[in-house]
């Protein structure tokens, strides 16, 4: 009788640890799987599908810290084009302007002021005049805020009888705004300035 009892109390400590061993197993498998669902998630959020022309491309999300120097440049580039893409057409110089202010302060309004009282627009329209501007580069500093950058860009004037290029260099600040459909890079260019703009070659037509 005594060798049964302790053949039950062997096999009830060998049911407990196996128990035990099942439950521990059960916990730890339990908090893996719950540890790669919220990784999965995590990677799955991360993750924008965009459909461009029928086809759907994966971008993948940042932090805004990472896409300042991209983002940065892109503003100052989409400015500069707006500001200084014309054609003799009211209506595309006033929908140029109107937008690229958007992306300034006051100096690039009061830039447009100034051109425009000294009749350089009257005059592109009148002459039939096409200016383009090509970006070459910018030089973009980080390490201060706001951040300063430096524009290096090529106009080219199409006149009649004539297509003037010309160097143009320009500086100003950046600094944080709220993002908007005017402004989707929420950047505002400050202190907007132009260093030099002269001609570097003129061709016949």
């Amino acid at each position: 009788m005594f060798k049964q009892a302790k053949n039950i109390d062997t096999a009830f400590k060998h049911v407990r640890g196996f128990t035990l061993i099942v439950i521990t197993g059960c916990i730890l498998l339990s908090c893996y799987a719950l540890y790669k669902s919220f990784r999965l998630v995590s990677e799955m959020q991360a993750k924008v599908y965009v459909l461009a022309n029928g086809k759907a491309i994966e971008a993948f999300a940042s932090d805004r810290k990472e896409n300042i120097p991209v983002e940065a440049k892109d503003h100052i580039r989409t400015f500069h084009r707006l500001f200084f893409t014309l054609d003799p057409d009211e209506k595309v110089i006033t929908s140029n302007i109107t937008k690229a202010l958007y992306l300034a302060d006051g100096a690039a309004k009061r830039e447009y002021d100034n051109l425009s009282e000294g009749g350089f627009y009257s005059n592109i329209i009148s002459a039939n005049i096409s200016q383009q501007i090509a970006v070459d580069s910018i030089h973009l500093d980080l390490s201060a805020y706001p951040y300063a950058f430096r524009c290096f860009a090529t106009q080219r004037i199409i006149r009649t009888t004539s297509i003037v290029s010309r160097s143009l260099v320009t500086e100003g600040y950046l600094r944080n705004v709220s993002r908007s459909d005017n402004n989707p890079h929420g950047f505002l260019i400050e202190r907007w300035a132009t260093l030099e703009n002269k001609d570097l070659k003129i061709e016949n037509r």
